[in-house]
């Protein structure tokens, strides 16, 4: 006497919604990515064990490349360009310091010249650098 059924059932899990779901994640956090700060042009930055956050709340972004392009918040503008335009963004808010972003290979002269620019206008520099791991 066999009491057994023959045919057993077969399961299954369907995961279409779960793939939705995760490309709808990937995009935010893509998205979320690029929006940090998108003052920034992309720079490998000096390393620095004392590296710190800065806690200004009226900064404009100046950045120097490795191939000597300075840009003002993501615009290209020449050395003697560099003085005009931050006396811009100065007479919006008098109080302004300046974040200064300079790739590694740039030599220190061509960093000393947006200090000099920063001393004529009485303005406060900080210079980025990324943490050590």
């Amino acid at each position: 006497m066999n009491l057994r059924k023959r045919n057993k059932g077969t399961v299954e899990v369907h995961t279409s919604a779960l793939n939705d779901i995760m490309f709808f994640l990937l995009l935010f956090f893509l998205l979320a990515s690029a929006v940090v700060n998108p003052q920034v042009v992309k720079l490998l930055l000096p390393r620095s064990e004392s590296g710190q956050q800065s806690s200004a709340q009226k900064t404009v972004t100046v950045s120097i490349d490795e191939k000597l392009n300075y840009s003002v918040d993501k615009q290209k503008v020449t050395l003697e360009q560099l003085q005009t335009a931050i006396e811009s963004y100065q007479k919006a808010s008098p109080d302004l310091t300046i974040v200064l972003y300079v790739a590694r290979g740039v030599s220190i002269e061509n960093t000393m010249l947006v200090f000099d620019v920063a001393n004529k206008l009485k303005l406060k520099v900080v210079l980025a650098v990324e943490p050590k791991k």
